[in-house]
């Protein structure tokens, strides 16, 4: 009997050795038109995705794009040509470790990083004097914060922030449930290394499709680009490190939420209800006590984390009724 398992032990190894070791999926046309039609700047020697695109006629408005945790710019596709119909320029980055930037191992992620990331990446544009509006989803969210706080208090190098639109987001650690998952990474020690190299689409589907609407679900060739971002340069592997954001969040949350707080940068959210991360009616309200300069749009009830995937064309137009207003 012990002969037998140590004989299936040893078949099992070469199997389980191919297994960790699965090459990224292919590009999908649309996401290699997504990174062929992007560039690449250096920060700290680590090679950063862009995205660029000169829009309408007539406007001097920028906008920079700041997406979520774990997927990528490519977000944005949705309501990329819209909000080009309005803006002369719309800028959207890959954040180290995301997407097709660099995704280096045994590195310290952070927020602070990743707002000197774009800032790097504004002057790289030659943006540096110029007023731009951001608009963040989750993870970027908490850059923007981040960065509110820098133009809040003149730091160097700091972004001239002309408006913010924040959404969904964990804004607020006390209303911030993250997933099952996200917690057994952010907290496995040893056994996250484990996990992220046992990593495959089927899981990473199951734990994403919890966070969109029953009504609202990607299709399947959605999640593959999703995961095929995901997977490029091996960032499976760094998804442990880089939710560290989760520990940074409540370690600086006065800062954090003290820059929404203090500014004067017209600032609107919009959200999706059927959130489990941020639920409703819960943050909605914790939201409007603690900004309440802030003015906000609720999109329909089965809208859930990723609003800008979900309801492109509600999304698309409470942001412009929010830039057009001021």
């Amino acid at each position: 009997m012990k002969e037998w398992w140590i004989q299936v032990g040893l078949l099992t190894v070469p199997f389980l050795a191919v297994y960790l070791h699965i090459p990224p999926p292919n590009f999908s046309p649309a996401l290699f038109t997504w990174r062929s039609t992007g560039a690449f700047f250096t920060f700290k020697e680590q090679q950063i995705f862009y995205r660029d695109s000169w829009g309408a006629v007539g406007s001097s408005d920028v906008v920079i794009l700041l997406h979520g945790f774990p997927t990528s710019s490519y977000d944005w596709y949705k309501i990329w040509e819209g909000l080009t119909q309005r803006f002369h320029r719309v800028i959207a980055l890959d954040f180290i470790g995301f997407g097709f930037s660099d995704k280096p191992r045994l590195h310290r992620y952070s927020i602070f990083e990743q707002a000197s990331i774009v800032e790097a990446m504004i002057g790289h544009l030659g943006l540096r004097d110029q007023k731009v509006n951001l608009l963040s989803h989750d993870y970027g969210d908490t850059v923007a914060q981040e960065l509110l706080h820098r133009y809040n208090h003149r730091r160097k190098g700091y972004i001239n922030i002309g408006s913010l639109c924040l959404s969904n987001g964990g804004i607020f650690p006390e209303t911030h449930y993250p997933r099952f998952i996200q917690k057994l990474l952010k907290d496995g020690g040893i056994f996250s290394p484990i996990l992220t190299r046992l990593m495959n689409f089927y899981f990473f589907t199951k734990g994403i499709s919890e966070v969109f609407g029953p009504h609202t679900q990607p299709s399947e060739a959605e999640y593959w680009d999703m995961w095929t971002a995901l997977r490029t340069n091996e960032g499976n592997l760094v998804i442990d490190s880089v939710l560290q954001f989760i520990n940074q969040r409540s370690k600086h949350r006065d800062r954090w939420v003290g820059a929404l707080i203090n500014t004067t940068v017209p600032l609107h959210l919009i959200y999706g209800p059927l959130d489990p991360v941020n639920p409703h009616p819960e943050f909605i309200e914790h939201y409007k006590n603690m900004i309440p300069k802030s003015t906000f749009s609720i999109l329909d009830d089965h809208i859930s984390h990723y609003p800008q995937l979900e309801d492109p064309t509600g999304f698309l137009n409470a942001y412009l009724n929010f830039i057009n207003s001021f």
